[in-house]
């Protein structure tokens, strides 16, 4: 008798989180939190209260731009605080970004981003996933999409000036990029599972010529 537990069958909810206290530590451009709480066991029970600081913010949009007709992807490079201690550099190359305020679609924020970041607009926009960075420490929820695009003309320096954005456009040949990943330097998990999942779908995509 197999005794695991199907993967396709969540054991709690959040009906089985007891939020004793939550304390705001700090209030930025983002905001930490001290929380107290409990959940039900595996075992059965409850643990003991245990203590967590997270890291509360918006959730955010990612968009790997890709050009089926030239076969390439379009990332930007911007300097990231996240990574002052990075071995090679703190400019990353990424995709396409940004948070989604209030209100907001992500969708409707993936074609906005692409703008703003790239100059760039969305011929059409395919829902990947949706997933949690680190949900041990951040509640934020990222939606990543591919946006198909012509990059003819893309390039130069974007971004909004009052959000301090120093955005820089690459147009790469999906050849070039693939090398990128494979020597470590397209190193964020936006990066990593867009172009993980363009691998997988390219061939499809490219049928559509």
């Amino acid at each position: 008798m197999n005794d695991k537990p199907s993967a396709d069958v969540a054991h709690f909810d959040s009906a089985d989180v007891e939020r004793i206290e939550t304390r705001p530590l700090y209030q930025g451009f983002f905001r930490l939190e001290r929380r107290e709480l409990r959940h039900r066991l595996f075992d059965g029970g409850w643990s003991d209260v245990i203590t967590r600081e997270v890291h509360v913010r918006h959730d955010a949009v990612g968009v790997l731009l890709y050009d089926i007709e030239r076969d390439a992807v379009v990332l930007v490079e911007q300097m990231r605080a996240g990574a002052l201690e990075d071995p090679v550099s703190p400019w990353k190359l990424e995709p396409v970004a940004g948070l989604v305020e209030a209100g907001e679609v992500p969708a409707d924020v993936a074609r906005r981003e692409a703008v703003e970041e790239a100059g760039c607009h969305i011929d059409e926009l395919i829902e990947l996933y949706r997933y949690y960075p680190s949900p041990g420490a951040c509640d934020e929820r990222v939606t990543l999409f591919c946006g198909l695009v012509d990059s003819t003309g893309l390039g130069g320096v974007h971004g909004l000036a009052e959000e301090g954005e120093d955005i820089l456009v690459h147009v790469l040949p999906f050849a070039r990029a693939w090398e990128l990943l494979e020597a470590g330097r397209l190193d964020n998990a936006m990066c990593l599972i867009a172009l993980l999942w363009l691998v997988r779908e390219r061939a499809s995509l490219r049928a559509r010529r």
